[in-house]
């Protein structure tokens, strides 16, 4: 039997080569994207357990406010340093500073990054230091400053330059050293600007009372968990000691379950979707040869074979085919990884992914997967062949059958109507797990109905070719609706791959559709002050004031954000002045007021959520550890703007001693230029860094940004899905042309030319691809809607990039057939009518 399998292998070559082709594409960008998560995981435990220096316990504010791995906690009382000075085991400890201190670049402009941007103390002693000197020295007066190299290098500055730190207040300061972490250039995208001690205090920590934390270097024999205990005995309450192993391995917890699981998910997705798509090539492909074979089933049958052998020979090739393209896919999915590491690093994501690392569990994962997926797809088809009777090899029989079952056109239509069903009504109750679940069931119905549709589609779409191409275009259409099951099984594949590119399109462009709504429709003024997202950026408080003075401006107000615990929860708030805010935004308030300045509000999802209402009180605690009680003064509808919570800033500046506002959103009085209003508030700004000056239209651009370089990505990863489904198209046409080897002779016997039999084939493959595409573009538009509309966005499907993912897919399938029409071309008329 195995002799058997290795000759049919090795007797249908291309067949063969088309199956390893698809289950190795499948399996190489499985393993790329699940090599991609090992290698961003090892390079952020990397920067983690380089992060502390040498340090072996810290010293910090025991208030947790942020769930992001680096999130910032509030300062200590400086105090704390000479009772850890005095524990038994610490051979040295320095005092740590750190918070929001923006560099600006040689020509007076911040130097933007995703990361934070940080200013502190430079650490003397170098064990303690994470950061190393590569030029210059160590600060020693309060306005010399080391700074990190990837931010020299953006802002042209070297050893030796005057320019300025934002703390926020502006402070001129010389660049005396060029600094380096471990071998990168930064921590991730952080810039870390590093004063003196004493200038550090001065600017950073605005007085000598307050630092971050403690860096503590133990003594021979002493052990890291040991000393923490010491420590920890001689610490107030609220402060606490912690080992830097613990502090490294509670980093990487948080962002193994939260950016660190996203991405992986989403990687696992993008494989699981070309691993579905080869798939149903792999099963198209098994599903024709095993028709083709009916006979030779039939005989295996009538010399005594049973059943179960007939299932085992089928099983042992999809193995064999499995096994062979698995192990391809496995080194293949190696330089995959290294090209889509190269790809994300081009976009920036805050982490240099040094090198490739491969995890054991995904090639436990993968192997398996691979494995699956073809013994899977080739169960069909092998059951089917062991019911052949062996009496059909002793006549001809059809090779397929040219009309779907009744049971599967009931079957399919049952399932059709409960995932429309469960979809509509995911997106109208706003539920993302029940329109998911439709979801699912929706590309489940697609497949079982693709036979069903593919006869009457096939059709329909080739009426064209038949008038316009004539006999070839008439011979393609009738070998399209020939065999059903075929044509949707080619179509399938490519259907899901231009199904979830188009989803993906059509939600994206829903959910950039709801920001531009949201921000379109609270914010009615022409200008905003923009300095970005970041946290740790933004711009001193008092630009606002300033403004104000400004003789255009009517109104004006600032938008900060940080991170806090609200009602005992890690949150990110918004903050401002309420009454200001309420003048130039709308914030469509559905209880009480902002006319207060002490408003506190909240989000109506969240007051909901919560059952809070006006008057609720709620229990807060800032990063400095103070906790008190804030009482719901309104609940808000538009949250584009502000999240979920609105602090005001007189709440918020008194538990910070670097007050921020990232945004300013500015109205003008009546018959106020916009041109000279901008030009007065970019002059303005200039000092604080030169945020941008932006109109709405740009801003709310601006906030969309982003999205560009992640639908690139995703463009990019989902490429190679519909690549796989094009060559299962080239694969069934090869397969097709084979099959038809007399026939085409018989054709050319008759006068047909070689450019008709090319054309009739290119022709047939165009249908196909359409049929696909089609259907993709219908999936991916309902699932797009759902999906959008189960998270509140609106339908907004952009019109050019469905057309372009319509006219590729027409292409491609024209594309997909020039070597098998090559070939069908090509067969010498008599040898073509000889064959059996």
């Amino acid at each position: 039997m195995t002799g058997l399998v290795f000759k049919e292998l090795w007797g249908r070559k291309r067949r063969l080569v088309g199956s390893l082709v698809a289950v190795f594409l499948g399996v190489t960008f499985l393993m790329g994207t699940l090599v991609l998560g090992d290698t961003l995981a090892a390079s952020i435990d990397g920067y983690f357990s380089t992060a502390y220096g040498r340090t072996d316990v810290t010293v910090r504010n025991a208030t947790k406010v942020s769930d992001a791995p680096w999130g910032g906690r509030g300062q200590i009382d400086a105090s704390v340093l000479d009772r850890v000075r005095q524990v038994n085991g610490v051979a040295n400890a320095e005092p740590t500073i750190e918070g929001s201190g923006q560099l600006l670049a040689k020509d007076g402009t911040t130097i933007p990054s995703r990361g934070p941007r940080t200013a502190g103390n430079w650490m003397t002693d170098p064990k303690l230091n994470p950061y190393h000197l590569v030029s210059g020295r160590g600060p020693r007066a309060p306005d010399e400053v080391v700074i990190n190299k990837m931010f020299a290098d953006d802002g042209h500055l070297k050893v030796g330059d005057r320019t300025a730190v934002l703390t926020p207040e502006k402070v001129p300061v010389t660049v005396v050293g060029i600094s380096k972490f471990g071998d990168e250039d930064a921590f991730g995208e952080t810039s870390f600007t590093a004063f003196s001690l004493e200038g550090a205090r001065q600017y950073v920590a605005k007085g000598t009372d307050r630092i971050s934390g403690v860096a503590i270097r133990a003594g021979d024999g002493v052990g890291q968990g040991e000393l923490a205990s010491r420590v920890q005995d001689v610490l107030p309450s609220g402060v606490q000691a912690i080992s830097t192993k613990a502090q490294v391995e509670e980093g990487m917890s948080l962002v193994e379950s939260g950016f660190l699981r996203i991405f992986r998910i989403v990687l696992a997705a993008f494989g699981g979707v070309a691993l579905l798509v080869a798939a149903f090539s792999i099963h198209n492909t098994f599903a024709i040869t095993m028709a083709q074979r009916t006979r030779e089933s039939a005989l295996l049958r009538a010399l005594g074979a049973g059943r179960r052998q007939v299932v085992t020979i089928v099983g042992f090739e999809a193995l064999m085919v499995g096994g062979a393209a698995t192990l391809a896919g496995l080194a293949g999915g190696l330089g995959f990884a290294a090209l889509l590491r190269q790809l994300f690093t081009q976009f920036r994501i805050g982490i240099a992914m040094e090198g490739v690392t491969v995890a054991a569990s995904s090639v436990l994962i993968a192997v398996p997967v691979g494995l699956l997926v073809t013994l899977v797809a080739a169960l069909g088809p092998a059951l089917k062949a062991s019911r052949v009777p062996p009496l059909a090899a002793l006549r001809e029989v059809a090779a397929e059958a040219s009309r779907p079952s009744e049971s599967r056109v009931i079957v399919g239509a049952v399932f059709a109507a409960v995932a429309i069903g469960t979809v509509v009504f995911g997106a109208v109750k706003e539920q993302m797990a029940m329109a998911t679940a439709g979801a699912v069931v929706t590309v489940v119905s697609m497949v079982v109905l693709g036979p069903v549709a593919a006869r009457p589609v096939a059709a329909l779409l080739g009426g064209p070719a038949a008038r316009l191409r004539g006999v070839p275009g008439a011979l393609a259409r009738d070998n399209a609706t020939r065999s059903p099951a075929r044509t949707a099984g080619a179509a399938t594949a490519l259907m899901i791959g231009v199904g979830v590119v188009t989803l993906m399109t059509v939600f994206i462009g829903s959910l950039r559709a709801s920001l531009e709504d949201g921000v379109a429709g609270s914010f009615k003024g022409p200008i905003v002050v923009d300095a970005g997202g970041n946290e740790t950026g933004g711009f001193s408080t008092s630009l606002v004031q300033d403004a104000a003075k400004l003789p255009q401006v009517s109104d004006v107000a600032g938008l900060g954000t940080g991170s806090m615990r609200v009602a005992d929860k890690p949150s990110t708030v918004s903050v401002a002045d309420p009454s200001s805010l309420r003048r130039v935004l709308d914030l469509d308030v559905t209880q009480g007021s902002l006319n207060d300045a002490g408003t506190f509000a909240v989000s109506k999802k969240a007051a909901d959520d919560k059952g809070w209402r006006v008057g609720t009180t709620v229990g807060v605690t800032f990063a400095d550890g103070a906790s008190q009680k804030l009482t719901v003064g309104a609940v808000y509808k538009n949250t584009d703007m502000t999240g979920d919570y609105l602090v005001p800033r007189a709440v918020w500046n008194a538990h910070t001693r670097q007050p921020l506002d990232t945004k300013a959103f500015v109205d003008l009085k009546p018959g106020a230029s916009v041109a000279s209003a901008r030009q007065a508030l970019a002059a303005l700004a200039k000092p604080y860094g030169a945020p941008d000056i932006e109109s709405r239209d740009e801003f709310v651009a601006a906030q969309t940004e982003d999205m560009a370089g992640f639908i690139t990505v995703v463009y990019g990863m989902l490429i190679l899905a519909i690549v796989i489904a094009l060559l299962g198209i080239a694969n069934t046409l090869s397969l097709a042309v084979h099959e038809r080897t007399r026939e085409l002779g018989l054709l050319r016997a008759v006068g047909a030319t070689r450019p008709q039999v090319r054309s009739m084939v290119r022709w047939e493959s165009v249908i196909v691809a359409v049929f696909g595409t089609g259907g993709g573009l219908g999936l991916g538009a309902f699932l797009g809607w759902g999906l959008g509309a189960a998270l509140g966005n609106p339908f907004a499907p952009p019109p050019v990039q469905l057309a372009v993912i319509a006219v590729v897919g027409a292409v491609a399938g024209a594309l997909a057939a020039i070597r098998p029409a090559r070939r069908a071309a090509r067969l010498a008329i008599l040898s073509a009518i000889s064959a059996p």
